[in-house]
């Protein structure tokens, strides 16, 4: 930090370190090592040149070729071998930060896609999702940056600064003097363009999400982008993101690449004052003291074998120094990414505190339950001895008692009790709701839009948790049963349908993934969609990409009614499922939900009254609130608000 402004997050650089050496604990090491020994390497020729000058003065003065061809050739060789040494140690740290770079980015992306899998369903819905493919994408690319090139490019570049440096003190403390002055007025430079950098870099990820969060949001609303003429507009708000995203990415860039020029110009700068300084010291025969002085015991002067390396000395410094300054900016837009990464690895997850299972079971004639490991089509509650069961009114739960569990078999009998719920705190959603559904029963949910229908489907999945109240699954509370297992024993058909990309045949195995491709066939001609689907050109192994856009929306509607009819689950909530569907469609659905629904306990929100008026009770809600409840009959008898909707739908009709 400085000045409140922000600039590397060490925090999360640290955490990216952390994690390499724990998935690497050996090669990232080894990568160290060998960066280190190539550091050294690119270091020593400034002693040998040194040295050679020096052998070359003596065989001036003496004329001794053959002496000095003796003296100087083993040192040339060796300094040959330096280079080998160094050239092998660059080709393996590369090739080894290649594996671990690739690897990293590996772990991440699995680590991020299953802490997604994780989140609860609060997190997308106020997150957009082009902004957290954003974190796949343009993150994870700016951390492939930070470790295959900043992080090695920053080690290597400063182990050479300090080897160059201590070589430099051996030789002449008043040279090295003159290249810090030049190097504090480059960290001056540097802290002030780097920061500016740093700072916008960080903007800039920012803006790169919200960019591609909003043209996530235009390619899947396009037709409504269209219908309502709305072009202009979204081009102009594409338009303000996109301005904001080149001004970052400008002002970054910007600082970022004034920043390299002016230190390289500084560098110049050093190297004429040390020519100018260093010539002027030789002619003067200054005394020259440096860490030798200490080795030789006595302080000499300088000279031209000494000056003439040096400048290469101070080359090679300034230019390693402006090697580090550069990296500040790609480290400062890597951790940037990086932040991104771990707030997405750090959001809590989805919480579960269930202990009650769901297991097969066999059911005798004396309602006596066992659990057994295959598939009997019965299931039943695995329950803790210590977790209350409550009796759900009349029905009495056989189960088999031991000191460990209680069975209670699975009859979908569903009760809310004074059930209070809000989104967000300060805005209730659901007020007092009380009502019950036995093993069997078709509870119908009608109302205005926001009146909270969906909201208490999304409460009985355990998408969103009560604020206060209790809802119990044959007598359990649901907050006790394990989410896998919950939701497992509800089949759920929403009016937005969601296909994946595969065949037919897998879309609806999707509902059951052991399911055989007979149970698949069976669920489809259930659903009323056998029909069409061995019409189309491949049948059930026409593949199916973009959700399902080959196929019309009844058609995508009758495949996820088939999902979930393979999974042949004791509840179904249907929320609008018939809604995008054509009357004469509709009559093949509903003969075919019937069916589906025939023994179930069945949820049903839907916008047209028609396909309600045959369940056992309907609830008529306003603003999160039961105002009426009945049959149709006695509904349209009391001349209530359901009188009023289901009259004005005939009207409309």
């Amino acid at each position: 930090m400085n000045k409140g402004k922000r600039r590397i997050n060490f925090g999360s650089l640290s955490r990216v370190v952390k994690l390499l050496l724990k998935s690497y604990p050996v090669l990232v090491p080894l990568t160290v090592v060998c960066i280190i020994i190539a550091s050294i390497m690119a270091s020593i020729p400034a002693i040998f040149q040194q040295k050679i000058f020096a052998d070359i003065g003596d065989w001036y003065q003496t004329g001794d070729w053959q002496g000095a061809a003796k003296v100087i050739l083993p040192k040339i060789m060796l300094l040959a071998t330096f280079y080998v040494l160094a050239m092998i140690a660059v080709t393996v740290y590369t090739q080894l930060m290649a594996y671990i770079t690739q690897g990293f980015l590996n772990k991440m992306r699995k680590e991020l896609f299953s802490r997604m899998q994780n989140l609860p369903i609060k997190y997308f819905d106020t997150n957009k999702h082009g902004d957290i493919m954003s974190r796949y994408t343009n993150d994870i690319d700016s951390l492939r940056q930070l470790v295959s090139q900043a992080l090695p490019t920053f080690l290597l570049a400063g182990v050479v600064v300090i080897a160059v440096l201590f070589i430099m003190l051996y030789y002449s403390l008043w040279m090295t003097l003159v290249v810090m002055v030049g190097v504090f007025l480059i960290i001056l430079v540097s802290g002030r363009l780097g920061g500016g950098s740093a700072r916008y870099f960080m903007r800039q990820q920012k803006s790169v999400g919200r960019v591609e969060g909003f043209i996530q949001e235009m390619m899947s609303g396009q037709k409504v982008v269209k219908v309502f003429n709305h072009e202009n507009h979204c081009r102009e708000d594409f338009d303000e993101l996109n301005g904001e995203l080149f001004d970052n990415s400008y002002r970054a860039n910007a600082y970022a690449n004034v920043l390299g020029p002016v230190i390289m110009n500084i560098g110049n700068l050093i190297y004429v004052s040390i020519a100018v300084i260093g010539g002027a010291l030789v002619l003067l025969r200054v005394p020259n003291p440096g860490l030798s002085s200490l080795f030789a015991g006595s302080i000499g002067v300088l000279t031209i074998d000494v000056m003439i390396p040096f400048l290469g000395m101070a080359k090679q410094f300034t230019g390693n120094v402006n090697q580090l300054a550069q990296q500040v900016n790609s480290i400062a837009m890597a951790t940037a990414g990086a932040e991104r990464i771990f707030q997405l690895l750090d959001e809590k997850p989805e919480s579960d505190e269930g202990r009650v299972t769901l297991v097969n079971a066999v059911i005798d004639e004396d309602g006596m339950v066992t659990e057994v490991p295959e598939h009997t089509g019965k299931w039943a509650w695995k329950v803790p001895a210590d977790v209350t069961i409550h009796e759900a009114g009349h029905i009495l739960h056989e189960r088999v008692e031991n000191p460990d569990y209680n069975y209670v078999e699975l009859r979908g009998d569903i009760r809310l009790k004074d059930v209070d719920f809000a989104y967000n705190k300060d805005k209730p959603v659901l007020h007092d709701i009380s009502l019950y559904a036995k093993p069997g029963q078709k509870v119908a949910f009608v109302g205005a839009t926001g009146a909270g229908k969906t909201t208490i489907t999304n409460l009985l999945n355990r998408f969103y948790d009560i604020e206060d109240g209790k809802i119990r699954y044959d007598g359990i509370n649901i907050n006790k049963i394990r989410k896998s297992d919950l939701r497992r024993s509800l089949g759920l058909v929403l009016q937005d349908t969601n296909l994946f990309t595969g065949t037919v045949m897998d879309n609806i195995r999707y509902g059951k993934l052991d399911a055989t491709d007979e149970e698949c066939r069976e669920a489809a001609r259930l659903a009323g969609a056998d029909d069409f689907i061995t019409r189309l050109p491949e049948g059930y192994d026409t593949i199916l990409s973009n959700n399902g856009d080959n196929l019309s929306q009844g058609q995508r509607q009758l495949i996820a009614i088939a999902r979930a009819a393979v999974a042949d689950p004791p509840v179904m909530i249907l929320d609008e499922a018939t809604s995008s569907i054509d009357t004469h469609t509709e009559q093949i659905v509903q003969r075919g939900m019937d069916m589906l629904m025939h023994g179930r306990t069945v949820f049903v929100i839907a916008h047209r009254l028609s396909t309600v008026k045959n369940s056992n009770v309907i609830i008529v809600l306003e603003h999160g609130r039961i105002i009426e409840r009945g049959t149709h009959e006695e509904l349209l008898e009391q001349r209530g608000q359901y009188y009023q909707l289901y009259t004005g739908a005939f009207e409309l009709e």
